[in-house]
This record gives C-alpha cells, structure tokens and sequence, in this order.
C-alpha cells in the first residue's frame, strides 16, 4: 500500500494538544501551514506519517511575526538595515505597558480629554531648553514635509546646492521638498555656498532657508557653507535639518550639529530622528519657535504623520530613562572590548575553531558622523561562518573584511557573548 496513504489528516494533526495551544499563541493560520508543510514531507518520503505533528511542531516559529532579533556584530552602531537604534530596556518596557488600553489621550483624574503624549513631549521639551516647543511625527522627513509644508507650500525654499542630498533607498531631498507644493531655490555650489548666496535668493517668495546636514557623506578640500548664525537675519525663518537626532553636543562626535547648537546659534526649526543617536524608536523631532511649532501641529497633515502611543512611551522612557544602547556602545572602553574578543577567542580555539581576536573600527552609521571610525576589537573567523550564523537561532551578523568574517564587539552587549558563543560552536558542530 502507498504510504502516502497513511499521511495523517490536517483535522487530526491539528486536534494535537500542543498544536492546540500553539494555535492560541501564534494564530490557526500559522500553525495550519506548518501542519500542510510537514504534511507534504511525509509525502515525499522525508519524515514518517506518524512524524508529522512533531515536525510541524517542530517548524512553528518562535512569534507570530515574521521579523526575528537579530545580535548585530557589524560594529555600526546604528545600521539602519537591521533597525536602526536598540531600544533600551526601559523603553521596551514602555511599550509593553502600552500595548495594551493607555491614558495617551486620556487624564485619569479628571476624566477629560488630554493633550496626546503629553509625558513624551514634556520630556522632550525638558531634554532640550534651548526650544520654545517641540512636536513629534512618524520619522524625520515626516518633520521636514511638515514643516516645508507649513512654511512654503506654493512658495520658495532657499537652499544650497551642496545639501541637495540623498538620504537613502533613491529618496532626495529634494524630490521630498518638491512633492510639498514648494519650489526650491538653489544657491551656491556643491562644494561652496556663502551667507551671500542665500541674501541674493531671499525675497517675497521666499517661504523659508533650510540647512540640510550631509550626513552620510563628506565634502573635503576647497568647501565652504554658511553657518545657521549667519543666516538668522536674513528676515525668514531658517530652519536646520540635522538628521542623527543629537539634543546636545557629543564630545566623540565633536563635528556632528546637535539641536541644543543649533538652536542657541538662531535656527527657528530644527528637525531630527528619533532612531538614530537619540537612540529611541522611529520618530521625527521637531523643535524650535512656539508660533511656528503649533503651526505645524495644527496643520492637517499633522494627523497624517502623528506617532502611535507605542512610539511615544518608547521616546519618553528613551528621553527620561537610563544611558541607551547606541550610547553605551558609543562610549565602551576599547580595552574592555579587546578583553571580551580574546576570551571569546579562547574559548572557541579551546574548541578547536581557527578563532582569533584582533583590533577593528567601528562605525557610527545611520547617517552619522560620516567618515568617523571608533577603536574596537572584533573576533575573526573563517568566512564560511557568515551563512549558517546569520541564518541560525539567533542570528548573528558580522561583517566581510580581508576574507574573513569579524564579529564587532562594539555592537554587541557584554551578556550576548555568551550566546555569540554558543551560536558560533553550534555552527561548526
């Protein structure tokens, strides 16, 4: 008799206790097609009839989402690729708590109608006194069409042309300007652009000067750009896109404009992520002058671009909460990462893996601090390694360098080593 026969119904399998209650963690849907995969493998002869509840039980993952947590050992801090900034602990703590019912629109007290993420905004606005008022939207060029909207839809936007840049994945700045109703005004030249040039350009039409950071990329040798302080007398409103989303200066990252800065130097808006050395979640800043904050925010599109209340208890647990871990890794002592690289090392060549520490650079990522490296220390194995451990449980992925596969320690926590470890010795069996 055709064993295939015996291959048992999806009914039957899904009647199994386990897959019972996996069915009432991660959905029927989920559960249903491990079932029918599994089903199929006993058809073909791979696993026996009898083997199929155990093989889909077997192949459910761990969540019901497809997105899995990845151990990020490049050495970029902030690699946009694999989610940007890691939330600290307290911000996912955050979150959970709001997952569920929250006061985010909603006083406890009275009863009434509360203004939304008023905790985040005050926080916020703590953060960075240097600002009249602040708002947040879904990310950073949700800010920057918000205010180009409010400021110059059906008018003139002055801005150099060497900070006509591209910020990723094809998108512009300015096609992100354009698509507001705005024209721009380009001043200057990619490499030189003078307080001057922005003068000559304003006039009646002129619905704001914008600065934009060029902030994955540098421009040496014979460059100039005028300063925000030069550009505040200008009679229109200047406003600063300053995109890693610093609040104050970073002394490791001396050339990277923070919004404290920026904002003291005269700027009326700043603009900034929420993702990125700020390191919270998905957000775009806005900060600056009363009037023209609430213009923004009472903007309609404003709805549009609103956060969710997940996005504003991560942002004030981030704002209000202990050191992140983008700051942490900024910061780590490079004699502490070449402790951690040579005991790891050790232990794996005490398994008989070619392993070995060596001294790495890291970087900043995310569009910050471009052309900056960091002093680390990384472990390096044999490129073979890439594949299986980037598609293990967990993942963990290095980056290719010399033939060899280097696993940053900058960028991974000191309680991940362990699990570094042992998905490396499970790879090699």
């Amino acid at each position: 008799m055709d064993p295939r026969r015996h291959v048992p119904r999806t009914d039957a399998v899904l009647a199994d206790p386990r897959l019972v209650a996996e069915g009432g963690r991660l959905g029927w849907s989920v559960v249903k097609d491990a079932v029918v995969r599994a089903q199929q493998r006993a058809r073909l002869g791979e696993i026996a009839p009898e083997q199929v509840a155990d093989a889909a039980l077997a192949a459910l993952p761990a969540q019901a989402a497809s997105l899995r947590a990845v151990i990020n050992a490049t050495g970029v801090l902030i690699h946009t690729n694999l989610g940007r900034a890691p939330l600290s602990p307290a911000a996912v703590e955050a979150m959970a708590a709001a997952a569920g019912a929250a006061d985010v629109e909603f006083d406890l007290e009275t009863g009434a109608r509360a203004r939304r993420g008023r905790g985040a905004m005050e926080a916020l606005a703590r953060a960075v006194p240097a600002a009249e008022d602040v708002h947040v939207v879904n990310n950073n060029a949700a800010a920057l069409v918000l205010v180009a909207t409010v400021l110059a839809a059906g008018r003139e936007i002055v801005i150099s042309r060497g900070e006509l840049v591209e910020i990723g994945d094809g998108f512009r700045i300015p096609d992100l300007l354009v698509s507001t109703g705005a024209r721009l005004r380009e001043v200057g030249t990619t490499n030189r652009t003078s307080c001057g040039d922005y003068a000559a350009a304003v006039g009646p039409e002129t619905g704001c000067v914008l600065k934009v950071h060029p902030s994955n990329f540098r421009v040496e040798g014979f460059t100039g750009a005028a300063e925000v302080a030069e550009l505040t007398g200008l009679g229109v409103p200047v406003v600063a896109d300053i995109g890693s989303g610093l609040l104050a200066r970073e002394p490791l990252l001396p050339a990277e404009p923070d919004a404290t800065t920026v904002l003291q130097a005269g700027a009326d808006l700043v603009t900034a992520s929420g993702d990125k050395l700020l390191g919270g979640p998905q957000a775009g800043l806005l900060l600056g002058r009363r009037d023209l904050v609430e213009r923004c925010r009472r903007h309609p599109l404003a709805r549009a671009l609103r956060v969710d209340k997940l996005t504003l208890a991560a942002l004030e647990a981030t704002l209000r909460g202990p050191a992140v871990p983008v700051r942490q890794a900024l910061h780590a002592d490079p004699a502490a990462l070449a402790d951690r690289a040579e005991a790891l090392a050790d232990k794996l060549a005490g398994a008989g893996i070619e392993a070995r520490a060596v001294p790495s650079r890291a970087a900043v990522g995310g569009g910050g601090a471009p052309g900056v490296t960091l002093a680390s220390a990384a472990v390096s194995l044999p490129e073979w390694f890439a594949v299986p451990l980037r598609t293990g449980d967990p993942p963990v992925v290095g980056r290719i360098e010399g033939g060899r596969l280097l696993l940053d320690l900058r960028t991974v926590a000191g309680d991940r080593d362990g699990d570094v470890a042992r998905a490396i010795l499970e790879v090699s069996g």
